[in-house]
């Protein structure tokens, strides 16, 4: 099959039906999906590959940082297994944390797509990540190192030539609690390989493609223009933001520098603090993701989800820092250090940018880990998100329960319920909890919980703004600070706690910060702020 030209509108139809195809497999992920995480949390991504490894594009619903780790993943995988030791029906799985996501939890798989009829060419890569709240092992706040939160898939072939690999699913079974679960989501993303394979195959046949390439070329290349013209606007110079977070026996700092020259933009966090010995580590690939996707929030939100958008942002943090852990650190709750990367971003561009900024939310994301046994004597390990208050954006007030950078869904209570032997009693907006300014951060939200379980169940818990409450921006106040407690008795923030029948659990998390000025916002705001119950006649 010849390839013939692209004309503009001929590539713009093609970009747009890759999108599509990658959306609709991953919705096929997600209605497949065993666990709620993915089904209705959507702690996934699922992306689109040429065959040289270059990402074309990422599913829409999906967690924005993986767009910035898939591609290191997928680097890992083909030194490991170069391009003539794969085959058609061929998949393979990690889960290292250093050649992924950050934490051992987000399982990663990538699949070759290969073209059909004689002299089967490789021409794409469908590749995945998704959450899987067993992993083994014992995750805790207290972990010392990775090997105590859990299981390490090394880079292999979990199912090669269409047949699963029965020794690879044998030793994940063996090492699960909940083995149908994980494994069933890792199937339902075969499930989705073999759609997004054939929805690609017939797209390049319509089109007349035997190559990715061509088209990989113009939008890898149209996207990083794109980049380079936003960053090109911006006045040559350097910025800085430096704060202070919770850690958990000792405060921690984030520092960062961002330097633009020309069409470029370079990211340090020299000035970090160092890696610590508990579990909220974040690996250089994390780190790296989520300060691209600020840069992209900030200066080309509209551009296409693919590696020209990242190509002019470099980032770096020393090694065996906060921000660049080396292993073998315990990484497991590693986004309550990497979430407060694009808020340091986005202090440092605050006074170039305050047409576009947004204030701090209540993020690093929040959520709890319930495990023990059910009314059926069936162990469980379930995990809730809780989304605190997003901060408030320069074109108006931040929602409340709608957390960034994260963009992890809050959770359905009703399906919840179902699954674990526990009540919820509460889940409500908390007024006077969003930051004051013309516009106004997003409300905190307090959630409850019952055990209704004659069996212990353990609750795990690793939450952030504590101490340190969400920041306002460009004179915005601050949110509120978060809270955690057990029969009204507050508790660490990073700790274990085992409930009891009828013990009560209490979570409020972080109001979002507001922006600019309070004296600024107009008195109709005021007005309905009070008659919504979100802020007090006087608070």
């Amino acid at each position: 099959m010849a390839t013939t030209p692209l004309d503009p509108v001929r590539l713009g139809l093609i970009w747009h039906r890759l999108d599509g195809i990658v959306d609709q497999v991953a919705e096929t992920f997600v209605r497949a999906a065993f666990s709620v995480v993915v089904r209705d949390n959507f702690d996934m991504a699922f992306s689109l590959f040429d065959g040289r490894g270059r990402q074309l594009t990422q599913s829409k619903r999906s967690i924005p940082s993986f767009m910035g780790t898939l591609p290191r993943t997928l680097a890992a995988v083909l030194e490991r297994f170069s391009a003539d030791q794969l085959a058609p029906g061929d998949t393979i799985i990690s889960n290292d944390p250093w050649i992924g996501t950050g934490h051992l939890n987000d399982i990663s798989m990538l699949h070759p797509i290969f073209s059909t009829g004689p002299g089967r060419r490789l021409v794409a890569f469908a590749a995945s990540t998704a959450h899987s709240v067993d992993i083994g092992g014992a995750p805790s706040p207290s972990a010392r190192d990775r090997y105590e939160e859990g299981l390490c898939i090394p880079i292999c072939k979990i199912v090669e030539g269409g047949r699963e690999s029965a020794t690879v699913i044998d030793f994940l079974s063996q090492n699960l609690r909940q083995p149908d679960e994980t494994l069933g989501d890792i199937r339902a993303q075969f499930a989705a390989y073999r759609d997004c394979g054939e929805k690609l195959l017939a797209l390049m046949e319509e089109e007349g493609l035997d190559s990715l390439e061509p088209v990989a070329e113009e939008i890898i290349g149209r996207s990083e223009q794109s980049m380079r013209r936003a960053v090109a606007e911006l006045p040559d110079g350097r910025y800085q933001d430096a704060f202070e977070i919770d850690g958990v026996d000792e405060t921690l700092r984030i520092q960062c520098v961002v330097d633009i020259s020309g069409d470029a933009l370079a990211i340090d966090f020299a000035g970090t603090s160092a890696q610590v010995r508990w579990p909220i580590n974040s690996v250089l690939n994390y780190t790296q993701a989520y300060a691209s996707y600020a840069v992209k929030c900030l200066l080309d939100p509209g551009a296409p989800n693919n590696g020209g958008t990242l190509a002019p942002i470099s980032v770096s943090a020393p090694q065996g820092s906060l921000l660049n852990a080396t292993s073998p650190a315990p990484v497991w709750g590693r986004h309550l250090s990497g979430h407060y990367v694009p808020p340091a971003v986005f202090g440092a561009l605050a006074p170039l940018l305050p047409d576009r900024i947004v204030a701090e939310s209540g993020s690093p994301l929040w959520n709890v880990y319930f495990s023990g046994r059910d009314h059926h004597d069936q162990a469980f390990v379930k995990m809730f998100f809780m989304n605190g208050g997003h901060g408030a954006r320069a074109s108006g007030d931040g929602p409340g329960c709608l957390s960034f950078p994260s963009n992890v869904s809050n959770q359905p209570i009703e399906a919840f319920e179902h699954q674990v032997p526990l009540l919820v009693t509460e889940k409500c907006l908390v007024p006077d909890t969003g930051g004051a300014g013309r516009w106004r951060g997003g409300n905190a939200q307090r959630i409850g919980f019952r055990s209704r379980s004659e069996h212990p169940v353990t609750m795990t818990i690793r939450h952030e703004r504590t101490r340190f409450p969400p920041r306002g921006l460009l004179g915005g106040k601050v949110g509120s600070a978060g809270r955690d407690l057990v029969n009204g008795q507050t508790i660490p923030a990073k700790s274990r706690t085992e409930l009891q029948l009828g013990d009560e659990v209490t979570f409020q998390t972080p109001g979002g910060g507001g922006l600019f000025a309070p004296a600024e916002r107009a008195a109709e705001d005021i007005a309905a702020d009070i008659e919504s119950g979100l802020v007090s006649a006087e608070p």
